[in-house]
C-alpha cells in the first residue's frame, strides 16, 4: 500500500465542477492500493500517516504530527501509484489491485484515520481535479 502525502496549507477535490473534498491545514494522501495489499497493512500505513512528522514546533523543526498539527487530511484514491515504470515508455498497472478489492481497502484506510482526525475524500475510480497549496513544499513517498 503506498501513500503520497503532502503538508498542505488547502487541499481540494472536485468532480464535474462540485467541490466532493476539502481541507485546510493538513495532509493531501494520495492512496494507492496493489494486489498484495489487506486490512493489516492498511492499518499500519494509516498509523504511518497519522504519525508521521511533517508539522513544525515552535523550534521550527519538523517535530509535529497532523494530529498533533491540529490538521486534516483530504484521501485520494491514486491507482497510478501501483504503476511498474521500469521497462518502456508506458507504465503497466500489473501491480494494482482489482478495482473492487482496492475501494474496499480505500474505504477502510480512511474509516480508520476518521477514527483519529478529520477525513475528506475524493471519489473513487472518478476523474478528479486535485488543486492544492503544497507547504514547504513537503511530500513524502510511504510504502508499507
Amino acid at each position: 500500500m503506498i501513500a503520497l502525502i503532502q503538508r498542505v496549507t488547502q487541499a481540494q477535490v472536485d468532480v464535474k465542477g462540485e467541490t466532493v473534498g476539502k481541507i485546510g491545514k493538513g495532509l493531501l494522501v494520495l492512496l494507492g492500493v496493489e494486489k498484495e495489499d489487506d486490512r493489516v497493512k492498511a492499518d499500519k500505513l494509516a498509523e504511518k500517516v497519522l504519525n508521521y512528522r511533517v508539522f513544525s514546533d515552535e523550534n521550527d523543526k519538523m517535530n509535529l504530527n497532523v494530529q498533533q498539527a491540529d490538521g486534516a487530511l483530504l484521501v485520494v484514491s491514486q491507482f497510478t501509484l501501483a504503476a511498474d515504470t521500469q521497462k518502456g515508455l508506458r507504465p503497466s498497472f500489473s501491480k494494482g489491485a482489482d478495482p473492487t478489492f482496492a475501494k474496499e481497502l480505500y474505504d477502510y484506510f480512511s474509516q480508520k484515520c476518521a477514527e483519529k482526525i478529520q477525513v475528506e475524500n475524493g471519489r473513487f475510480a472518478t476523474d478528479m481535479q486535485v488543486s492544492l497549496t503544497n507547504d514547504g513544499p513537503v511530500t513524502f513517498w510511504l510504502n508499507v
